[in-house]
């Protein structure tokens, strides 16, 4: 049994952090099904669809580069905090938005919450485990957004359809109250607080594209925009794709809780292989699987095929998305490295905005579902091979100092 699971403090430390990142995930998930309720209530076009995905998305790209600058210099738990506090006031205000203007500007808040929260959690967890359970437990930690997108689903198919989107986002400000309780249950890593002196911006990030670190903030660069664009193009579309597809607003919402299931399985394999053979190799064949299983899922026809190819499709990228956050930590030193982790992460939330729009535009020209997919096939094989060729190998290997 694995350290994290049987010491107590590694323990509540994953857990502590784990339920941060599931109510993140519950957040992002909810929006999926918010925007296909909207769209038929208040009459959204394609185009505005696309625009109420992706401002989530830019507030996110503020928020992961912002908040992993300021957690190398104040500290991983106390952004966290804050991450947790702006992304739950701004969900539960959601609510209260009569417009969609309004509601734009509130969802650009708490995705700047939201996006802030990911990267400073995995950077905390990463540095406060042991390095032969290092990679498993951060993929662990990822597995909490399966369990957010799983409750968003029930969240979604029991409230929704009966309640409104509103109370969905009265929900998702529940959060603010566990902020409190995590106050006192975490502690910032030991490799933060030993540091005597914290470097300057401008040297952390002439740090990050130095000769030692600029392959892998190059290929991060490249595998975050490539897992982020394909992951928010699919799945914030998916209820929406499944309307298109011919099924009602309910059966919808049922289908897609049975694709978020696979999301834990897909955790849990690449937790096991990514100590057992290594980060790049989950990386690289969890990415591989995705691309087809996203060519699938555009080209299936009939109803089995359809939710055979979204539980794959579920399965290989959010395994591949665990992999990704447990490999990205460790290829950089302690004094930047959630400012790198943050801009990655941030640089990759630009594909995010992208997608979600992109969808909007080509379902609005009529693009079919399965052309959509094909970019999302072509996307993923490229961060496929970028870490194949220029990423390094971090296996049982001690976090740099």
């Amino acid at each position: 049994m694995p350290e994290i699971v049987r010491d107590p403090k590694q323990r509540k430390l994953l857990t502590s952090a784990g339920f941060s990142w599931m109510f993140d995930a519950m957040d992002v998930g909810i929006i999926s099904f918010v925007v296909a309720d909207l769209t038929m209530k208040w009459g959204l076009t394609p185009l505005q669809a696309g625009i109420f995905n992706s401002v989530n998305l830019v507030g996110m790209a503020f928020g992961a580069a912002i908040a992993g600058i300021m957690a190398d210099k104040f500290g991983r738990k106390a952004v966290l905090l804050w991450t947790l506090l702006i992304f739950s006031i701004a969900s539960g205000l959601s609510a209260a938005a009569t417009g969609f203007v309004v509601l734009c500007i509130l969802r650009f808040i708490a995705g700047f919450g939201l996006g802030g929260e990911l990267p400073v959690a995995s950077t905390l967890v990463s540095e406060s485990v042991p390095s032969k359970d290092r990679g498993r437990a951060v993929v662990l930690l990822e597995s909490f957004w399966a369990a957010g997108w799983i409750a968003a689903a029930l969240v979604s198919f029991f409230v929704i359809p009966k309640y409104g989107w509103q109370f969905a986002f009265l929900i998702g400000a529940l959060p603010a109250f566990y902020a409190l309780y995590l106050r006192k249950a975490i502690s910032d890593s030991p490799r933060f607080t030993k540091q005597v002196a914290h470097r300057s911006l401008k040297d952390r990030f002439r740090t990050l594209w130095a000769k030692p670190h600029r392959r892998s903030t190059i290929m991060l660069w490249i595998l975050w925009f490539t897992v982020v664009f394909s992951y928010y193009g699919m799945f914030l579309w998916l209820p929406s794709v499944m309307i298109l597809k011919g099924f009602s607003l309910v059966k919808s919402f049922q289908y897609v809780l049975i694709m978020t299931l696979a999301q834990l399985p897909g955790y849990f394999t690449a937790a096991y292989f990514i100590e057992k053979f290594g980060r790049k190799f989950v990386l690289v064949l969890y990415l591989i699987l995705t691309a087809f299983s996203a060519v699938w899922f555009g080209n299936a026809a009939t109803e089995g095929m359809l939710i055979a190819a979204g539980i794959c499709l579920s399965f290989f990228n959010l395994g591949a998305w665990g992999g990704m956050y447990a490999y990205t930590p460790e290829l950089y030193p302690t004094s930047v490295r959630s400012t790198g982790v943050g801009l990655a992460a941030s640089f990759g939330r630009v594909g995010g905005i992208i997608a979600p729009l992109l969808v909007g535009l080509l379902v609005s020209r009529h693009v079919t579902i399965g052309s959509i997919f094909v970019i999302f096939f072509l996307t993923i094989i490229v961060g496929a091979v970028a870490v194949l060729c220029l990423g390094k190998e971090t296996k049982g290997q001690e976090l740099i100092d």
